[in-house]
């Protein structure tokens, strides 16, 4: 059967010998995993519980760097990621190397069915849960930021300070949109650069070096409703997890709710700011960030597909610029306005 695009077609077969590489019990059911961009993943019920099977790895040090990002969170906080992560680098069974891992409970976020039942109320108060819960990772901190080297088995400090690194890959991700079509056009260049340019002050005020998730939102983030309200029970898919400045996640969860609704963002912000105070240089770095991920995005969208898909035509200023300027006064609007309930 064919699981996905880019799985393939696999067979019961190749799922038990995956099971039975880690003494995961006997196979009983296998489910494609509806949503999700890149078709990595599959769900397996096995006699010993529930798994997810993560296959074709996109680059080989993919599935190590999720390895070592969730056995640091595991260890040293509050963060629920599906542990144990293992991993099997031989090809022998599938073609390529997988990893195997807990099935986390919970509603899955990315489910648009699940979201679209959900009350303002329940929307208010779990992206006041994944405020919480992005602050708690953001306790994982390091002497250094950089990136997990799979060879040495650590994070190697990157070349240059954080704000700097995103600088330079910002304008790595424009030049590879502008060599993929004409879209990009010299006005998104000389944006992009003024951007650059106001938080250039902002990226040099020292802050402290922590694990940066890389794509945390709610679709990859699972929760539960308890007696005490919504939790966040489960947060997965680390592989541009890195070490950096922490708040670079809000620009991934603030983008996310403006689309829906831009009450969800400044909610989720007030509740992240309450127990991380913003330091100066806050703004600027967040815009920065939120150009970061823009560009990534767009550039993605140039390799053949000619722009993003709710305007393929549109200029990446264009497209971009509401998101980066959502941070424009964020502090000053966010207590003015007080929290937010469903009465006001």
């Amino acid at each position: 059967m064919k699981y996905s695009n880019r799985l393939g077609v696999l067979s019961r077969d190749q799922f038990q010998a995956a099971l039975a590489r880690f003494d995961l019990g006997e196979l009983v059911h296998v489910e494609p995993v509806p949503f999700g961009n890149f078709g990595q993943n599959v769900f397996l019920t096995s006699t010993k519980g529930k798994y997810v099977l993560r296959g074709a790895p996109h680059y080989p040090w993919q599935f190590p760097t999720e390895w070592f990002f969730v056995e640091q969170l595991h260890r040293k906080t509050r963060v629920p990621v599906p542990y144990p992560h293992l991993i099997e680098p031989s090809a022998d069974i599938f073609g390529w190397s997988f990893a195997i891992m807990p099935k986390l409970p919970g509603l899955p976020l990315a489910d648009k069915k699940i979201v679209s039942q959900l009350a303002l109320e329940d929307r208010l108060e779990i992206a006041r849960a994944m405020a919480r819960m992005l602050a708690e990772a953001y306790t994982l901190s390091w002497e250094h930021a950089g990136e997990y080297d799979p060879e040495a088995g650590n994070v190697r400090p990157f070349d240059q300070i954080y704000g700097e690194w995103v600088a330079k890959r910002i304008r790595e991700k424009v030049a590879l949109a502008r060599s993929h079509n004409d879209h990009p056009t010299d006005s998104d260049v000389l944006w992009v650069e003024s951007i650059i340019a106001h938080a250039r002050d902002a990226i040099h005020t020292p802050c402290e070096s922590c694990v940066v998730l890389g794509d945390y939102g709610e679709h990859n983030a699972a929760v539960e409703h308890t007696p005490d309200g919504w939790r966040v029970c489960g947060v997965f898919d680390l592989m541009t997890a890195h070490v950096g400045n922490g708040n670079a996640d809000l620009a991934m969860q603030a983008a996310v709710y403006l689309k829906e609704n831009p009450v969800l963002a400044d909610e989720s912000v007030r509740e992240y700011l309450r127990l991380r105070p913003a330091q100066p240089g806050f703004v600027e770095r967040q815009q920065l960030y939120t150009l970061g991920l823009y560009a990534s995005m767009w550039e993605y969208w140039q390799r053949d597909r000619g722009g993003p898909p709710e305007d393929k035509a549109v200029c990446l200023e264009r497209w971009a610029k509401p998101f980066v300027e959502y941070w424009g006064g964020i502090i000053e609007r966010i207590e003015q306005s007080g929290r937010y309930t469903c009465e006001l």
